[in-house]
């Protein structure tokens, strides 16, 4: 098991490796697609400050209240997205039968799905989270304790793991689906942009069910609103704050399990 993460974060280095230095010999390309990444991504909130020019508050939030979820919740979903944003290519690959030379090389599958096409440009994307995220911690008047500086990188990091066991999730429903990759795309970028707005703005069914059923709520709502010191939705208690760890690692395996099951499924295109 160890040998085999070993194995499969050393091919996915080495991968990602390859396509940053093809991406890096082309300077201007790349600094002008991850502004255009950054920009394209900063006119959703953009949108949220236009709200802000009518109303004080959206949902009994305020401004910076917005900038702190929706910051968490950009910051993780593009970390994922850097890492893990390949893995919807998964569907064409099986259509195509492309997907037969990755199984042939000794090199774990799910690595070189993921670290195919590495795109920096995504950088943007994350420095626009942090950006707007770090805007939010300045304005608000927090009272900072030893516990919630621990919750911050303990949100954007199990965030951010997550949404990549949704990637790894959604590629494994393209094994039968061989399409859905809109699909994935409505649990992860939709998620994203569900996470970037206070749970107060919807229907307490669906909080439920980002809760438990699709646990999204865990990347930023539940541990921000710790932070926050903001009232729990559903009258849920606080210390679900500190269990995103626990949650990502359960998705994580989910993932896992899924992947191997699909994997094992797949049948070549015979082409």
């Amino acid at each position: 098991m160890a040998d085999a993460l070993s194995s499969g974060l050393r091919a996915y280095g080495l991968i990602a490796a390859m396509w940053i230095r093809s991406t890096m010999a082309y300077r201007a390309s790349f600094v002008m697609t991850a502004f255009g990444n950054f920009a394209a991504t900063a006119f959703d909130f953009v949108a949220i400050l236009l709200m802000f020019s009518h109303v004080d508050a959206l949902g009994g939030y305020t401004l910076g209240e917005i900038a702190f979820l929706y910051g968490a919740s950009g910051t993780a979903f593009g970390l994922a997205d850097l890492v893990m944003g390949s893995m919807n290519r998964l569907g064409r690959r099986v259509r195509d039968g492309t997907l037969d030379t990755l199984l042939v090389r000794p090199v774990p599958v799910l690595a070189q799905v993921a670290a195919d096409r590495f795109a920096l440009r995504r950088l943007g994307r994350i420095t626009q989270g942090l950006l707007i995220f770090g805007y939010g911690v300045l304005v608000l008047d927090i009272e900072w304790t030893p516990l919630r500086l621990l919750v911050v990188p303990m949100m954007l990091l199990s965030g951010a793991a997550i949404f990549s066991a949704l990637y790894v999730a959604g590629a494994a429903f393209q094994f039968w689906a061989q399409d859905a990759s809109e699909v994935q795309n409505s649990f992860t970028y939709g998620g994203n942009t569900l996470l970037q707005y206070p749970p107060t703005l919807f229907a307490k069914d669906l909080v439920r069910g980002v809760t438990f059923v699709v646990p999204l709520a865990f990347v930023n709502w539940l541990p921000a609103l710790y932070v926050l010191g903001r009232p729990y939705p559903l009258d849920l208690p606080q210390w679900l704050a500190f269990l995103p760890p626990v949650v990502a690692g359960f998705c994580c395996w989910l993932a896992a399990l899924a992947w191997r099951v699909g994997l094992r499924s797949y049948r070549s295109t015979g082409s």
